[in-house]
């Protein structure tokens, strides 16, 4: 079976660098009804980024308005899904060498039943080549 590769639209989240704050901004989004393709959390100097992949951006963006959260975005990513394999994440970061695509961050997890994903990050003007080099939907 092929990997599935989707363009994405995520959007991000200053928040303070302090427990619970990522349990609070996702139990905003969870009352609201938000469901998540990914999301992903990291210090960025004294505050914290949180990054969303909502299946349904515009939910998304009202639960937002109504939390009266300062939001980044539509930005584009890519959420790779397939087989599980060695070098599967070997392979897609290759395509994008290939291509001449820096690659700003990713996440790969094994997603268990013999499954794996990757949220891929490249900066704006990379975003069209990217897509080509991985056959993006």
């Amino acid at each position: 079976m092929a990997d599935r590769v989707r363009r994405v639209q995520y959007f991000y989240v200053m928040a303070p660098d302090k427990p619970g704050e990522g349990a609070r901004a996702l139990g905003v989004l969870r009352d609201a009804g938000v469901n998540l393709i990914a999301f992903s959390g990291f210090p960025e100097g004294r505050r914290s980024q949180l990054d969303f992949v909502p299946e349904d951006p515009a939910a998304f963006r009202a639960a937002a308005k109504r939390a009266k959260w300062k939001v980044t975005g539509p930005k584009f990513a890519f959420v790779v899904e397939g087989e599980d394999r060695p070098g599967a994440v070997a392979e897609i970061l290759g395509k994008l060498a290939a291509a001449a695509v820096n690659v700003t961050a990713t996440d790969a997890v094994c997603a268990g039943a013999g499954r794996f994903g990757i949220l891929l990050w490249v900066k704006s003007p990379d975003v069209s080549r990217a897509a080509k080099a991985l056959g993006a939907e």
